[in-house]
């Protein structure tokens, strides 16, 4: 109803509709390109171990990829994998980020313990987080908590160092104008720094997920016994291929949805 009483309102002019209509063809276009391509590499990887060009033992094929993922939801043994990686790249990203909000805001409202601390971040940043996994395990052991752990090391310092980063690139007339009216730094944090942050925030987020799922694989890698990291692990170890390649179609369609999830809340 609002829609209808603002088109009456302000009515769309010929340019814009025509624009509106071009935007749209252009969507439709684009989504049929990217399923003509998947639909056409499917066919050639199906075709080609039809015809005996590439060996089905070491590729498989999407026909028998397909049978073993019917097989396993039969008694829902996938979708058990699937929930495990999904609560724990949930949970992993959810700690990072309200970590890294929480650090991120002590070091702008402690510069000096900031002037101290950006070096350490930048290193353990740099630092290969497949490295940690091992000493984490000793420190740890084997379980939900020592993945969880992985998955977060993976996005936690970046994000830190991102957020820091944002913050602080608010501007500072804003700020002043928070002391100049009597405010103090919890409204110059609640009032300013935080609501014209939101974009950073969102764009971490985006890139976080990725990495929670990246980390939390790592870690079912060494330390699970179930999860797609396992089945990753699982499938190599016994020559089942078929699993193992499944796995990984699974966490790249995972980690389409999870982007796209942050990207509605983006919009919204």
């Amino acid at each position: 109803m609002k829609k209808e009483l603002v088109n009456q309102e302000f009515p769309l002019s010929l340019g814009q509709k025509n624009y509106l209509k071009t935007y749209k063809i252009h969507r439709l276009m684009v989504m049929l390109s990217r399923l003509v391509i998947l639909v056409a590499f499917l066919a050639l990887w199906e075709g080609s171990v039809a015809m005996g060009w590439i060996d089905s033992f070491f590729f498989s094929s999407p026909s028998r990829i397909l049978s073993l993922f019917l097989n396993m939801t039969e008694d829902f043994v996938i979708w058990k994998h699937i929930g495990i990686t999904l609560w724990e790249t949930m949970l992993s990203f959810l700690l990072v980020i309200f970590v890294s909000i929480f650090l991120a805001i002590g070091l702008i409202l402690f510069p000096k313990a900031a002037e101290v601390l950006e070096p350490v971040l930048v290193v353990l940043n740099a630092l290969p987080k497949s490295a940690l996994a091992p000493l984490i395990i000793v420190w740890l052991g084997t379980g939900m908590k020592t993945i969880i752990i992985a998955g977060m090391s993976v996005a936690l310092f970046g994000s830190i160092i991102n957020m820091y980063t944002g913050f602080s690139q608010v501007e500072e007339e804003k700020i002043k104008l928070i002391y100049t009216l009597g405010g103090t730094k919890k409204d110059t944090l609640t009032k300013v720094i935080l609501p014209y942050s939101v974009p950073v925030i969102i764009s971490n987020m985006k890139v976080n997920i990725g990495l929670c799922l990246v980390g939390v694989i790592i870690g079912e890698f060494l330390a699970a016994k179930e999860g797609l990291g396992y089945l990753i692990i699982y499938g190599s170890q016994v020559f089942q291929l078929d699993l193992l390649i499944l796995s990984i179609i699974i966490l790249c369609i995972i980690a389409i949805a999870l982007y796209q999830l942050i990207h509605l809340l983006e919009k919204n």
